[in-house]
């Protein structure tokens, strides 16, 4: 078995690629989904992923925050960017009502095209949301029906709104966060009930690095690597009150289930 990190921003330059990869695949890590957050990320994301079939693949998307320049010629491009066979969901999109770098209305635009394009192309969503859990909520109750799926991208909410998306049969994406004690609390408690059949596990790195990670900072230049992918794990198992290996095999399912990766594909050359 293996560990599949569903979000990694591989296009920050803060991630140095070769490097950070190597450390992942040694950790275990051995498939990661590049995050897409505008039409110029996705492309590199997938000339990334081009290049390590196995080991990468990426979502395609303008990020809610990108949501002002969104047009109708971006539907287009975004369309022919997602045919390609590396591209598994239409992402990173949602509402970001916190800090509104392009207004709402800009926003709820971006993202019902984002929704209507993937059920056209047959492709999961990779959801953001911060202070607009309503308004997304709506959208995607409106769409749901003609979904393949789509999985609650850095899920950092309570048990209410986690129940609210699993009753849209979405999977739950959970990165470091969990690990905070202080601001993690209402995550930490949602997860012991979250069920095994609809987790995810991310890092969203190099954001979001964990509490209580030992000191790697001279390797890792104090930023969050897919490598710490195991970390955030073991404490999601002990919330969860499950074993290392039924998590692992867990989020290795859902992650073939949601995104359409064969287990030949994660496999490849890989012994446990």
């Amino acid at each position: 078995m293996f560990w599949c990190d569903i979000g990694v921003n591989f296009t920050d330059k803060r991630l140095v690629f070769e490097p950070v990869l190597e450390r992942a695949l040694a950790a275990n890590v051995s498939h990661i989904i590049i995050t897409g957050t505008s039409l110029d990320k996705s492309q590199q994301a997938i000339r990334l992923a081009e290049q390590y079939p196995e080991n990468l693949s990426t979502t395609a998307g303008v990020h809610p925050h990108d949501a002002s320049q969104f047009t109708v010629q971006t539907i287009n491009e975004l369309k022919t960017l997602a045919k390609s066979d590396r591209v598994v969901a239409i992402g990173e999109c949602g509402l970001d009502f916190n800090r509104n770098f392009s207004t709402p209305e800009q926003q709820l635009f971006a993202f019902e095209q984002q929704l209507k394009l993937a059920c056209e192309l047959g492709l999961p969503v990779f959801l953001h949301e911060r202070d607009a859990f309503d308004a997304q909520i709506e959208l995607l109750t409106k769409y749901r029906k003609e979904l393949k799926g789509g999985v609650v991208h850095c899920f950092t909410g309570d048990i209410e709104q986690m129940n609210r998306y699993l009753d849209l049969d979405l999977y739950i994406g959970i990165t470091g966060w969990v690990c905070d004690l202080k601001r993690g609390q209402a995550l930490r408690k949602a997860v012991k009930s979250l069920p095994l059949n609809r987790i995810l596990l991310e890092t969203d790195a190099p954001y979001l690095r964990p509490k209580g990670l030992a000191n790697n900072r001279k390797v890792d230049s104090s930023n969050n690597e897919p490598a710490y992918l195991p970390f955030i794990a073991g404490e999601v198992a002990t919330l969860m009150a499950t074993d290392i290996k039924t998590l692992q095999l867990a989020s290795q399912v859902n992650t073939q289930a949601l995104f359409n990766i064969s287990s030949m594909s994660l496999d490849h050359n890989h012994a446990e």
